[in-house]
């Protein structure tokens, strides 16, 4: 398992992990449906950004840090509307993207695993969130608000008329999202790594 350096472990580290950790936060506000691809409750948000780049200049343990301090900071800014479920699930999923591709890119930085890592992360963070959203997360939202669970598959059948069932929304509309997301995220990751990673490093 991959670990901050040790050396890492320094007010200066610090400091940067906790700037990356609030523009990821500030990140969060900025989000938008992809309406022709997913229900309106799936907004795409690039908070994941900076918990990227974070791991690849610092290690894949600095972007899970990332991770967590974003969603703790959206719990105490913002509170929640799932007794903090929604945000324990963005902390896993981002985790486990950032971690994989920081993991690869780290191990041996190059533009070659930039792109292996990146794109692992993006399918290891598409089945993560695929499993998460099939067998805990749309049922919990539907207990929640007191719908009935095909309440939820019909904002998705209104936009594809293959969504009859969770399953097909897994298939036609998490899946795609997901993938969607990470090849988003992973271009602006390559195109502003190089950019901000002197600032990081100095």
């Amino acid at each position: 398992m991959y670990t901050l350096k040790k050396e890492a472990w320094n007010t200066r580290v610090m400091v940067k992990i906790s700037v990356l950790s609030v523009i990821s936060f500030v990140l969060m506000f900025f989000e938008f449906p992809l309406i022709w691809l997913a229900p309106t409750f799936m907004k795409l948000d690039i908070s994941d950004l900076p918990a990227l780049i974070g791991a690849f200049a610092l290690g894949p343990m600095a972007g899970v840090i990332i991770e967590l301090l974003k969603n703790v900071l959206n719990l105490v800014v913002e509170g929640s509307t799932t007794g903090a479920v929604g945000e324990f699930a963005n902390f896993v999923v981002g985790s486990a993207f950032v971690y994989t591709a920081g993991a690869i890119y780290y191990r041996n930085k190059n533009f070659k695993n930039a792109i292996i890592g990146l794109g692992l992360g993006t399918v290891v963070m598409t089945i993560v969130i695929s499993i998460a959203n099939y067998y805990f997360m749309f049922p919990f939202y539907a207990r929640l608000f007191g719908m009935p669970i095909e309440a939820l598959v019909e904002m998705g059948t209104v936009i594809n008329g293959k969504i009859v069932d969770m399953k097909t929304m897994v298939i036609y509309s998490i899946v795609p999202f997901n993938l969607l997301k990470g090849v988003f995220l992973s271009a602006l990751t390559i195109l502003l790594y190089k950019k901000v990673s002197p600032i990081l490093h100095k």
